[in-house]
């Protein structure tokens, strides 16, 4: 898990999480919830023991999971540890944001204190970070009021070190989401057995009216009521506080919407197809000040009387936070980590998502046509005409940083099947319905609605727009690293990057594509376009560069590559490739090297 260099561990382990995080919302009941955090930790977080230590109505706190042994388990699951010394150990250690790590060499203090515990002797570590038996890292649980729900222990991680700045996000944000599972265990609970008290007799059902209105009022998640049915179906009848701050809205003007009305336009299909029993959704939500917040939907049906009219009671809980942390940790997947630039993977999606299997043109082959294409060119970086005025096409498929339907948190809702109308909401017809054409119009065929890339028949401009690939490869960076150093050579980098993202349009891609190498996707140009794109790019580039007071100067060389349909992103990369070594080897060591 600590192998933060690795965006592709990165992504996997973001995957794991995710899974597990998914699967603290399918346990059925408070025990089921606890047991699944637990495993999640071993399974997913890398650890070989955990347990949560859960807060009981007195205060005190008892082993209510464990997973990683069971001889421990057996040993102190069901015991108990008393407020004060979990206070203590709270306040001991170090404190990684919000977590909390008592090394051994401080811990020893705690060995005759009341609170269960399971540890085995060894020898002092080998280096700074190697993990000792007698290490204790808690994970503190907090109620969205700031009250301790409880507390997660981990140990043994399976590196055999202490977690870094990565492992420690990934159980601190796993600890956040199990809080909230936590709650919503316990919420489920009472809210079931409230409905269980409305099928009863008149006097029963009167006492759970009242249990059920305070569940409702002093919900820590947002919850409502609308009515099913009717001319007013769907229509918010009754709101909790949580809700009304959540949205900035008192409840009596939340009584003139429905759900439809409030939700984002390009959400509306995720509501439409959520079902009233059981139904479950992530959208966003208005708010009074114009903004949208991330929010997870839960239905269920209940009754006013045994044959009265049902109502939709609808569980509202906010995921802003937990969707930022989830674009932040996929942007840093996709991205560099040194320059910021989209890594290898990001810039083959973003290429590849504009390339179709299909040709524009029979050819013989794609690496054929693109030689074609550059027949007599020679070397590339020749003054060629002004970039064209005119705008460039969007990358298909969301090549672009915020493309295609992705919302402005930079993510896409999740379907549900089953179907719920909301009132006031406009019909989502599938496509081929009848009225309704399919992609391309009526008889089209499956590339029809395709814009197919194609490549400039030659390096003389002949009104032709294509996708052009820049490949740039820097002169005289290895001399840089190894006379000063790689901290000199990774500033190099960055401001390398700076400077190409600065000399390309706002729509064009600049991508890392690893070491000195460097990728630049523009689209809508032609072959002068390009070739002028690329002086000036060199250009930019060529000017000293300072670090810690010196100034240091890189050369580049540019091979310019276009994509057609037909070809693949490997295929096109590797042209461009070509070309940029075509024109480095044209050109003298002396004139390579600008510094």
């Amino acid at each position: 898990m600590e192998t933060e260099s690795e965006p592709y561990v990165r992504l996997a382990t973001l995957r794991q999480l995710h899974q597990v995080v998914a699967e603290l919302n399918t346990a059925r009941s408070l025990a089921d919830t606890l047991q699944t955090v637990v495993d999640g930790i071993v399974v997913g977080l890398g650890y070989e023991l955990a347990c949560v230590n859960l807060v009981r109505p007195d205060g005190d706190l008892v082993v209510a999971a464990f997973a990683g042994d069971p001889a421990a388990e057996a040993l102190i699951t069901g015991r108990v540890g008393s407020r004060a010394s979990w206070e203590r150990r709270l306040t001991m250690g170090e404190s990684w944001d919000g977590l909390r790590f008592i090394p051994h060499t401080e811990g020893w203090v705690l060995l005759e204190d009341d609170v269960p515990q399971w540890h085995t002797d060894g020898p002092d570590p080998r280096f700074a970070d190697e993990w000792h038996p007698e290490d204790r890292l808690y994970a503190p649980m907090h109620a969205s009021g700031g009250e301790l729900l409880g507390v997660i222990s981990v140990d043994r991680p399976r590196n055999g070190r202490r977690p870094g700045a990565w492992g420690r996000e990934a159980l601190q944000m796993y600890a956040f989401q199990a809080a909230i599972a936590i709650s919503n265990a316990r919420l489920r609970a009472n809210m079931q057995r409230a409905l269980v008290r409305l099928e009863r007799e008149q006097q029963a059902l009167r006492a759970s009216e009242e249990s059920f209105r305070q569940a409702f009022e002093y919900a820590p998640s947002g919850m409502a009521i609308a009515e099913m049915g009717g001319d007013q179906h769907g229509r918010l009848l009754r709101t909790n506080d949580a809700l009304c701050r959540l949205l900035g809205r008192p409840a009596s003007v939340l009584r003139r919407y429905s759900f439809s009305d409030l939700v984002h336009p390009e959400d509306i299909g995720t509501l439409l197809r959520t079902s009233a029993e059981g139904g479950r959704a992530e959208l966003r939500l208005g708010r009074r000040d114009g903004t949208y917040v991330w929010v997870s939907l839960r239905n269920s049906v209940v009754a006013d009387a045994a044959d009265g009219p049902r109502f939709l009671l609808t569980h509202v809980e906010d995921i802003e936070e937990r969707k930022r942390h989830e674009l932040q940790l996929a942007h840093r997947a996709s991205h560099d980590s040194l320059t910021g630039l989209p890594n290898s993977a990001e810039l083959r999606s973003r290429l590849g998502a504009r390339l179709c299997r299909r040709p524009q043109s029979v050819r013989a082959t794609a690496v054929e046509a693109l030689d074609a294409a550059y027949e007599g060119h020679g070397a590339h970086g020749g003054h060629g005409a002004h970039a064209a005025q005119a705008g460039h096409a969007a990358y298909a498929g969301g090549a672009v940083e915020a493309g295609g339907a992705v919302g402005e948190h930079g993510f896409r809702p999740d379907a549900y099947p089953e179907p719920f109308e909301y009132p006031g909401a406009p019909a989502v017809p599938a496509p081929g319905a009848p009225g309704v054409p399919g992609p391309g119009g009526p008889g089209a065929g499956p590339y029809e609605h395709h814009v197919h890339a194609v490549a400039p028949a030659s390096d003389v401009d002949d009104g032709t727009k294509g996708l052009a690939v820049l490949f740039c490869d820097l002169d005289g960076f290895k001399s840089i690293n190894d006379r000063f150093g790689h901290h000199t050579g990774d500033a190099v980098l960055i401001e390398v990057a700076r400077r190409l993202t600065t000399g390309v349009r706002d729509g064009d891609t600049v991508a890392r594509l690893g070491g000195d190498e460097f990728v630049v996707l523009a689209d809508g140009l032609g072959a002068a376009d390009a070739a002028d794109l690329a002086v000036r790019l060199r250009n930019a580039i060529i000017p000293p560069i300072r670090v810690d007071g010196r100034a240091v100067r890189v050369g580049a060389s540019f091979g310019i590559g276009w994509a057609s349909c037909g070809m693949s992103a490997d295929e096109v990369l590797r042209s461009a490739d070509q070309r940029m070594y075509i024109e480095k080897r044209s050109r003298s060591k002396a004139h390579r090297r600008a510094g």
